[in-house]
């Protein structure tokens, strides 16, 4: 079933190219009563490229405790609720879970409507290995806590992944080059538009070019874990 009052739906958005965006997410986005979003101007442009006009509120960390009790409200009515976020998918580094708890507390039905993903996008062009990553969003802001983070993943196998904003990449990068030496790494900007990047190499040197590049945009910065994992095994495999 394509749409269903009295439903949340969490519905993905391009993170840069207009042109990634699902028939299904645009038929919901014309269908339902209402959109939650973090930016209603950022969410208004989208919606207006597409001939969309749709109700915006605004839902986003800092007034989410605020917004939460009218949002389920509108729910409880019978009514339905599309939740998007500025770009992606919704729930990753956002506080789109806590609604999407409430609403499964209070058996208000919640679905899907997948697509773009900074993250998804970021780890599959990377040049890294994929097989096993763990996410850990934004670093903490203060250089000693986000030393203390980046120090407790010295020793994991896994790949880790990061975002990061423009005004503290190249500090964070310069930490993650004392802590994890000169480890594989690739840090991916502006995916999906004009002005795609993605560099991969040693944290060394991606340092060095850092420093160098007048950088603009936002980040996902990946980095190899401990563990030489750089060959993916299929389940096959390793049944033999």
């Amino acid at each position: 079933m394509l749409y269903n009052a009295r439903m949340l739906y969490i519905v993905a958005t391009p993170i840069g190219n207009l042109s990634d965006i699902t028939l299904r997410a645009l038929e919901v986005l014309k269908q339902v009563d209402l959109v939650a979003c973090e930016d209603t101007r950022e969410t208004g442009r989208l919606l207006k490229f597409y001939g969309v006009e749709k109700p915006l509120v605004s839902f986003y960390k800092d007034n989410e405790h605020r917004k939460l009790e009218r949002l389920i409200l509108h729910l409880r009515e019978g009514r339905s609720l599309a939740l998007v976020c500025d770009r992606g998918t919704p729930g990753i580094s956002d506080p789109a879970f806590l609604l999407v708890r409430e609403a499964r507390r209070q058996g208000i039905p919640v679905t899907t409507v997948p697509g773009a993903s900074s993250l998804t996008a970021a780890l599959s062009i990377c040049g890294l290995p994929s097989d096993r990553f763990s996410f850990w969003g934004f670093l903490p802001r203060k250089k000693g806590r986000k030393r203390t983070v980046l120090d407790g993943l010295r020793d994991r196998d896994e790949t880790l992944v990061f975002f990061e904003s423009v005004h503290r990449v190249k500090e964070t990068l310069r930490i993650m080059r004392e802590i994890f030496g000169p480890r594989p790494a690739a840090v991916c900007r502006e995916l999906t538009k004009k002005f795609e990047e993605v560099k991969y190499a040693p944290l060394d040197e991606i340092v060095r070019w850092a420093e160098e590049t007048k950088l603009k945009g936002e980040f996902v910065i990946i980095l190899q874990g401990r563990g030489d994992h750089g060959t993916q095994v299929s389940a096959e495999e390793e049944d033999v």
